[in-house]
């Protein structure tokens, strides 16, 4: 469930038994060579998983391809059958509001609650109809308060589901 703004961070629960409604980011070592991007992506193929974000970070021996996917649980499954070497993470999804500068005020809350941004990028998808982005921070739990606080809507995983 999606959390918004004047809400105080308290109360969230999430199936991981975490106090917060972050997004599982999945990522995953390639190596560098052609065709072994879509060796992966088509794991899913025939599978209710969606790649609902997706980031690569390359060098010259191997690349790192972070993933959102809409149902973690059984898309982890497919990757750790595929035999590749794995890390999860929480990231924050966040709605961009319908403003001039929508990154500026989703960087100002955060930078003014000083919690610092590791990474970011786009979802692929609009979960309520809006443009959205994932953001790694340095604190999760406060960098979901000060979202919260300054009136932004968060995104949960069930929210990445189309199926349900």
């Amino acid at each position: 469930m999606s959390s918004t703004g004047e809400g105080t961070g308290v109360g969230f629960d999430t199936m991981r038994g975490r106090n917060y409604p972050s997004i599982r980011q999945f990522t995953v070592f390639l190596e560098n060579r052609i065709g072994s991007l879509l060796e992966v992506i088509r794991r899913f193929e025939g599978t209710r998983v969606k790649i609902v974000a997706l980031s690569i970070a390359d060098s010259a021996e191997c690349a790192f391809v972070r993933f959102l996917l809409s149902h973690p649980e059984q898309g982890r499954e497919i990757l750790e059958r595929a035999g590749l070497a794995i890390i999860e993470s929480d990231v924050i999804g966040v709605e961009l509001p319908d403003d001039q500068q929508p990154l500026l005020r989703v960087c100002t809350a955060l930078l003014q609650g000083e919690v610092n941004i590791i990474q970011a990028y786009p979802l692929l998808v609009r979960p309520h109809g809006r443009p959205a982005v994932a953001v790694m921070v340095d604190n999760i739990e406060m960098g979901l308060e000060i979202l919260a606080r300054a009136g932004f809507n968060t995104i949960g995983e069930i929210d990445l589901h189309d199926d349900e």
